[in-house]
């Protein structure tokens, strides 16, 4: 079985050198893998998708237990490879899906197709990518995620590797109350904000969340790890808005 290895593109960002690789997996029956690296670290494998899949899904599932179930406004925070926003997308509920990504390059990817889902996200005209810092926009002062300051029903972010284990450290001030309230504002009554995260769920940032949020709660999704020979783990929190804000309520 030939082996094939090749690096897609590589460019220096603000954040360090990232680069995009295809390869195939002989563990895998030459399965052809995509990966990113940012420096010398893995970000992300086409291998290991289960997880941002399910941010999307558990995420939208909270969101129609309420009082939305169609023309729903969401913000993606972070792209990657593209599985959250392409599984919000399958939604038919969504009415308009912002997806917002700090690192140019990994636009570019999805705008040239040089990887798979490039072609769903850039054909589906609900879908709009935006060359943004998350965390800078989240914590304006304005009440929406763009110039018409319309409230969104969902933001669902996959950019930290946690809420204590951060991609850039400057990240670091947006897991506080001041700034998650920035956020909730820029989210309709009844909405919903999720997150991704890699490690075990955190009983602090959830005494967080529900400092700011009506409520939160927190999901374990379980993978087989062909690597590690056994099953990985990853969390998603759901945090949902109440008709009220918490600061509103107090005033």
């Amino acid at each position: 079985m030939d082996i094939i290895f090749e690096e897609l593109d590589f460019q220096s960002t603000p954040l360090g050198d990232i680069s995009l690789r295809k390869r195939t997996e002989p563990r895998l029956d030459g399965k052809l893998l995509y990966e990113v690296k940012l420096n010398d670290e893995f970000l992300m494998s086409s291998l290991f998708t289960e997880s941002e899949i399910q941010l999307s899904k558990l995420g939208l599932a909270a969101l129609k237990q309420g009082q939305y179930k169609n023309d729903l406004d969401i913000i993606v925070g972070g792209l990657g490879l593209g599985y959250t926003a392409v599984a919000a997308l399958e939604d038919n509920a969504i009415r308009s899906l912002k997806v917002i990504e700090v690192m140019k390059p990994v636009i570019d990817w999805h705008q040239k197709e040089l990887v798979p889902l490039g072609n769903i996200l850039n054909s589906d005209s609900r879908c709009t990518l935006v060359n943004a810092d998350f965390f800078a926009v989240a914590t304006s002062d304005n009440k929406g995620f763009d110039e018409t300051n319309r409230q969104v029903h969902a933001v669902l972010l996959d950019i930290d590797h946690s809420p204590t284990h951060w991609l850039n450290e400057g990240n670091s001030s947006f897991y506080s109350e001041q700034n998650l309230n920035k956020l909730s504002n820029k989210i309709l009554p009844g909405g919903i904000f999720a997150l991704w995260s890699n490690d075990p769920p955190d009983e602090e940032f959830m005494t967080l969340l529900n400092n700011v949020f009506h409520s939160s709660e927190s999901h374990i999704v379980s993978f087989p790890n062909l690597y590690a020979d056994k099953e990985s783990s990853c969390t998603v929190y759901v945090a949902y808005k109440d008709n009220e804000s918490k600061i509103e309520s107090k005033k």
